[in-house]
């Protein structure tokens, strides 16, 4: 006769969850703190997004498509994202972090003076699910032993959902009043975003920065937490570091030829 405790032996073995003990909820609030985390990025990169579409003219268009697809995706994006990862861990998603972080910092180097906004937008958007991966990280390192790490950990996604609704209470607002609120000259919050909006990409590129520090902090103490002594840890990192080193450069030599290559192609443009 099946029994129900007989259930966990069909589920998966993840490491990262133990099923039928506390670890499982602590695993799937972290998840779901993670999910709010990129969820407030998503809202703000849309409200970024939705007000240089209504500010530009030519750009206009592209503003109905924009809106229909973040209405199909919307529903599925927060508990899809959650389920994952509370699902993948914080050792796998440690090495994600890590990986992501050494990434934007060789774009970052490789950017000259005054430019590449684009190529910094763009990693706030190649970025999202790192970041999740990064909130994850920093809870499990930093509630690791503490006595009331349920509690800590539901009081904190209280405070991710409040800062997630308000994100989408924003872009709700935004979509449906922006163009009529600055046109009109009615709205604090529009009129803000009419003279300021530019600056938004800045601010969440410094908040990034500061999540991913102590995400990658954090990643590097837990995946350290598997080795006994410090010759295990080195011949770990060392390959790890290695082949990390050797995907920059390759990253950097790529882009620059590309450069190269786009230079060419409008000089011989511009001749023509």
């Amino acid at each position: 006769m099946f029994s129900l405790p007989a259930l966990p032996s069909w589920l998966p073995g993840l490491s990262s969850l133990e099923w039928g003990s506390g670890l499982l909820l602590d695993s799937v609030l972290k998840g779901l703190i993670g999910a709010c985390g990129v969820s407030v990025l998503s809202s703000l990169l849309k409200v970024y997004f939705f007000v240089g579409c209504a500010n530009n003219p030519e750009w206009r268009p592209e503003k109905v498509r924009l809106q229909a697809r973040w209405a199909l995706l919307e529903t599925a994006h927060l508990p899809g994202l959650a389920l994952i990862l509370t699902l993948v861990g914080p050792r796998v998603a440690s090495l994600v972090v890590l990986e992501f972080s050494l990434r934007a910092v060789s774009t970052l180097l490789s950017l000259g003076k005054g430019s590449g906004s684009a190529e910094r937008l763009q990693l706030c958007l190649l970025g999202q699910y790192s970041l999740g991966c990064g909130l994850t990280c920093g809870l499990s390192f930093l509630q690791e032993g503490a006595p009331h790490r349920t509690l800590n950990l539901l009081l904190g996604l209280g405070l991710a959902a409040l800062l997630s609704s308000q994100a989408q209470r924003l872009l709700r607002h935004v979509c449906r009043l922006y163009e009529l609120h600055s046109s009109q000259h009615y709205c604090g919050v529009c009129l803000g975003l009419l003279a300021r909006a530019c600056d938004l990409p800045r601010l969440l590129g410094r908040a990034l920065v500061v999540a991913f520090a102590v995400g990658d902090l954090a990643a590097v103490a837990l995946i350290n937490q598997d080795f006994l002594t410090t010759s295990e840890a080195m011949r770990f990192w060392t390959p790890l570091t290695i082949c990390y080193t050797l995907l920059v450069i390759y990253m950097q030599a790529c882009r620059a030829r590309c450069r190269r290559c786009w230079c060419a192609w409008a000089a011989s443009s511009c001749c023509c």
